[in-house]
């Protein structure tokens, strides 16, 4: 089968003005490459004609298959029935059935119709129209020298219903079982991305199929592993084997895979061992707490938890004593196992965690900016208290605070 090029491209100001983000286009490249159709290109273009008809051309000279999401509404700034148009001198007919459609929920919603929805039932003479389900504007299917083309509605629900009612089964039989691409996502915490590149570099360099490809992201580090094959078994095989390998390396730091968040395996640990977690919270201010009740469940495994930001409550309301607040200070060792200890018992838990330190803009008790404690204590007589210090700005400290508290939780927990 011929390898097959696809573009998708977006019309749409508000796309260029950052007003919302392109997830249509996210969206679509993930289902052209369960079929095995590579992107190789995403445009964007504004409400401009020429600039349309211009990105149009582009489009039809270098690829195959051409997704058009956008600019099929009733308003004057919807260019893109016009421009491909100038490129095609196709003709443009009335579809009647979509204007009855559109007379119709009209009439129904007891409203006056303007001229200019008319528009909407527009399309180009001997396409094939896609039903549109969920709006106004039908999709449309045209082929022009070779090239097939889809234009969709900009509005994602819309564009969603027609792909999958509508193009995903013109893919299918395109396609064939020929070629289909799988991927899978591993996640990993307390490991950098240079480090998981440098334990991997062998692996990575003799890739072929699947590919591995390791990304950097907020809450840790991912690799993404691709394959390509003639089924779904072949796929999982090709997929599967390569994950063994990689973690007979770097298992030590794998937490999950996919749309996993290492919150949700932290919740999912707690239920398995029945325990329950209650969190102090100073420099963080809630924001480990709100990562763990986030998470469907959390009712049955956190206790709750305190912030105590300012010395008085961590003294008088959660019993930190005055002893280590005097002599060792709030930014300390000391004050973070007691944070842990004593949130512990006042909410009748298994496990306590405690975070103190210093998020800046200012150093603190001779402290430097983004000095940070975190303890966890347990019943059974657990300690551990580390310290770390966090470069980059207030919000960044904090957010590594709370990630870091989330490995060491979930290390305590694995072992």
């Amino acid at each position: 089968m011929k390898q097959l090029k696809a573009e998708i491209v977006a019309v749409g100001t508000e796309l260029l003005l950052g007003q919302i983000a392109n997830t249509n286009a996210q969206w679509l490249s993930q289902q052209l490459a369960q079929y095995g159709i590579n992107v190789y290109n995403h445009a964007v273009v504004g409400d401009n004609l020429n600039r349309v008809e211009e990105a149009f051309l582009q489009a039809q000279n270098r690829s195959d298959i051409i997704i058009v999401t956008g600019g099929l509404g009733p308003t004057d700034d919807d260019l893109t029935r016009e421009a491909f148009q100038q490129i095609s001198k196709l003709e443009m007919v009335e579809h009647k059935a979509t204007l009855d459609k559109i007379e119709r929920y009209f009439k129904n919603h007891t409203s006056k119709m303007t001229p200019n929805n008319r528009k909407q039932a527009r399309i180009f003479k001997g396409c094939t129209v896609l039903e549109n389900n969920a709006g106004m504007a039908p999709g449309m299917k045209v082929e022009l020298e070779g090239r097939v083309w889809f234009f969709l509605p900009g509005v994602p629900r819309e564009m969603k219903r027609i792909t999958t009612d509508e193009i995903v089964p013109f893919l299918r039989d395109l396609t064939g079982d020929e070629q289909m691409i799988k991927s899978l996502v591993l996640k990993f915490i307390g490991i950098g991305e240079s480090t998981l590149e440098h334990e991997l570099k062998d692996l990575i360099i003799a890739q072929s199929n699947p590919t591995i490809a390791p990304l950097a992201q907020d809450d840790g580090v991912v690799i993404r592993l691709t394959a390509k094959g003639a089924s779904e078994k072949q796929l999982d095989e090709l997929l599967g084997k390569t994950k063994e390998q990689i973690l007979a390396r770097v298992g030590g730091h794998y937490f999950g895979e996919n749309d996993q968040t290492i919150e949700q395996v932290i919740v999912e640990l707690l239920l398995k061992q029945n325990k329950k977690m209650a969190a102090a919270e100073s420099l963080t201010g809630g924001m480990f707490t709100e990562k763990i009740i986030s998470v469907s469940g959390a009712s049955r495994v956190c206790s709750g938890g305190l912030v105590c930001y300012d010395t008085a409550i961590k003294r008088n309301i959660l019993g930190v004593t005055e002893q280590t607040i005097q002599e060792k200070g709030t930014v300390s060792e000391a004050c973070a196992y007691e944070m842990a200890e004593q949130i512990r018992i006042k909410f009748a838990s298994q496990i306590g965690i405690g975070f103190t330190g210093v998020a800046g803009p200012d150093e603190m008790e001779g402290q430097p900016v983004g000095k940070v404690y975190i303890a966890i204590s347990d019943k059974n007589g657990y300690k551990k208290v580390e310290s770390f210090l966090f470069n980059g700005a207030r919000s960044a400290v904090r957010k590594r605070a709370c990630l870091k508290g989330l490995e060491l939780l979930f290390n305590y927990l694995k072992s």
